[in-house]
């Protein structure tokens, strides 16, 4: 009676870490199958985008079916492979994009934080007049400025997104900056790039690998948004603002599906990036990592 007894408290004891440990496992889990369809969307949209092109008029405007899931187009042009290339294509976009915005994101947070009064005075007012100026509007400026087309729409995107991330990489080296042990290892005689190295990195890494992730699903939408409006893409490939702009002229008289399936697929890809991004954070974050 008396080992049952004890051994209660222990069970007690050990059933939040067991529960904790599941929680990761789940979280850890979810985002491995978010990034696995991702990245398979993303190859194989790379390997259909030739067929993407194929016109066959014998097969225009059918409805969707087992042969065509997504229907096709007026063209004859089967929709599941044109929104699967062209979801590529967006995460192409995106990857290059977000990748780039990133890193300007992080060196202008760290130049402010670390630069003097000055450099962040500048670089502040830099930030505040990029938010102040719409995303679409500024968006379509420089993407029409340097010529539309991929490279046009990726730099576009990258010039117009960094400033929330630059925002949070700043508060994160100036906490870093007066936290204890930046005082003990200088003290100590440490040089500043042991001190950025061994402290700074990892005390900035985890809030902006998220910020990475998160910058994906708005590069995305914003790709497929001026692309709709036709400042982005050229319309002879396949990306789902194209498809989605070519689908209004053709809803009036019943075709649905070419807006509604590309505009799902679009939807659910930016949940997707969105479930990784939330999943990282949780696994990251020290006080929701222990929930």
């Amino acid at each position: 009676m008396t080992d049952l007894t004890a051994a209660a408290p222990a069970q007690l004891l050990h059933a939040p870490r067991k529960a904790k440990l599941a929680n990761r496992v789940f979280v850890l889990a979810s985002v491995c199958v978010a990034a696995l369809i991702l990245i398979g969307v993303l190859v194989a949209g790379i390997l259909l985008e030739p067929a993407a092109q194929v016109t066959d008029l014998l097969q225009k405007n059918l409805p969707p079916s087992f042969a065509h899931p997504f229907g096709t187009d007026a063209l004859g042009r089967d929709m599941l492979v044109r929104t699967v290339a062209g979801l590529s294509l967006s995460l192409r976009v995106g990857l290059g994009a977000a990748c780039a915005s990133s890193l300007i994101a992080l060196i202008l947070g760290t130049a402010a934080a670390l630069g003097g009064r000055r450099v962040d005075t500048v670089i502040a007012w830099l930030i505040d007049l990029m938010m102040g100026i719409p995303h679409i509007v500024l968006l379509i400026l420089i993407s029409f400025a340097l010529g539309k087309g991929f490279w046009g729409v990726t730099l576009g995107v990258a010039l117009t997104h960094w400033p929330s991330l630059a925002r949070v990489v700043r508060a994160e080296v100036l906490q870093c900056k007066q936290s204890g042990f930046v005082a003990f290892a200088q003290k100590l005689g440490a040089t500043p790039f042991q001190i950025a190295w061994r402290h700074m990195v990892p005390f900035v890494l985890p809030q902006f690998l998220v910020g990475l992730i998160l910058l994906f699903p708005h590069a995305i939408l914003h790709e497929a948004a001026i692309t709709f409006l036709g400042f982005g893409l050229p319309p002879e490939q396949p990306a789902i603002g194209i498809i989605l702009s070519e689908s209004m002229g053709y809803l009036s008289v019943g075709l649905w599906w070419l807006a509604v399936f590309p505009g799902l697929a679009l939807i659910a890809m930016v949940m997707l990036f969105d479930a990784v991004g939330s999943g990282v954070r949780r696994m990251v974050d020290p006080q929701s990592a222990q929930e």
